[in-house]
């Protein structure tokens, strides 16, 4: 069970019904999975690809999805939009394998958990 402090706010994001929840004041989606960005953004562009993506996959969103305050959509080489936070695209690290996991978090230095 989730924690009382636990609120969502409803969007949908990339090809699955999700939203982003706040848990412990860290950002995660519907599921409670864990986000993160990436120190080597810049400008709010995503420079996470090929073999990148297959460890720490982006949180996909679509233009036609309802944004709430501090949440916007960048742009992907590969035609994509994905969701940001604070103007930082957004990210799941596929080694965290249940709600609450935040492995990723501090990782090469340059990983970090999405606080709320």
């Amino acid at each position: 069970m989730l924690p009382s402090k636990l609120f969502t706010t409803l969007f949908t994001a990339g090809l699955m019904a999700s939203s982003v929840a706040a848990m412990a004041g860290l950002l995660t989606d519907s599921k409670g999975m864990t986000l993160y960005i990436y120190d080597k953004d810049v400008d709010g562009k995503s420079t996470c690809y090929d073999k990148c993506v297959a460890v720490w996959p982006p949180y996909l969103g679509n233009v036609s999805d309802p944004m709430t305050e501090g949440w916007t959509l960048v742009d992907r080489t590969d035609g994509t939009k994905q969701w940001a936070y604070d103007g930082k695209p957004t990210y799941y690290f596929t080694g965290d394998k249940k709600v609450g996991d935040k492995a990723c978090d501090g990782s090469q230095g340059v990983w970090h958990v999405v606080n709320e």
